[in-house]
């Protein structure tokens, strides 16, 4: 539009027939229905994030579990094998060297201690599900929490997941860690 057209349209009125602006009840009509569709996106998000916490914390409080039955197993271990590596010293030093119970409860002992390490690998494995790694990456996401300067904005196409790959490789090794706010070590997720 050249403008003097453009200086026209703006000092004519309009002609009779010709279409008015848009109509303030359509225009109503249409911000009630963006609201509505606005309030139901957040409904969403926040059910979505509600059942994400919820999943987070099931899953940590059946690892919280195993933690403790696998730490109560590794402790049972840890003191048989304790007594039977003092007994087997106990027969040593009494019998001399005669091979057969000392042997015996030795083999026990070693049995016993391999059992304590396994159970205390594998309770600590299960204790990792209890940092909720998914609902922290999240609300890293949304801004909240000691990650979110690490992590993608909500509608970026890089995965919250390789962000906090990221994160925990910078973290790790020789090299200083991350700090936060206040100069605190900034914990992996």
């Amino acid at each position: 539009m050249s403008q003097r057209s453009r200086d026209q349209a703006y000092a004519e009125p309009p002609q009779p027939g010709t279409e008015p602006g848009p109509d303030i009840a359509e225009a109503l009509r249409e911000f009630s229905a963006s609201g509505r569709a606005g309030f139901k996106a957040a409904n969403d998000v926040a059910k979505a994030l509600r059942i994400l916490v919820a999943a987070d914390l099931s899953l940590a409080r059946s690892a919280f579990g195993r933690t403790l039955a696998l730490t109560g197993a590794a402790i049972a271990f840890g003191a048989s094998s304790w007594l039977l590596l003092m007994a087997s010293l106990i027969v040593a030093l009494t019998r001399g060297l005669g091979w057969s119970w000392p042997l015996a409860m030795l083999l026990t002992a070693f049995v016993s201690c391999i059992a304590t390490a396994l159970a205390g690998w594998m309770a600590t494995r299960y204790f990792e599900h209890t940092r909720m790694q998914a609902t922290r990456r999240q609300f890293a996401r949304l801004g909240v929490g000691e990650l979110a300067d690490f992590m993608p904005d909500a509608d970026s196409h890089e995965s919250a997941e390789s962000a906090a790959d990221r994160v925990a490789d910078a973290t790790s090794g020789n090299e200083q860690p991350v700090k936060k706010g206040l100069g605190v070590d900034v914990t992996p997720p």
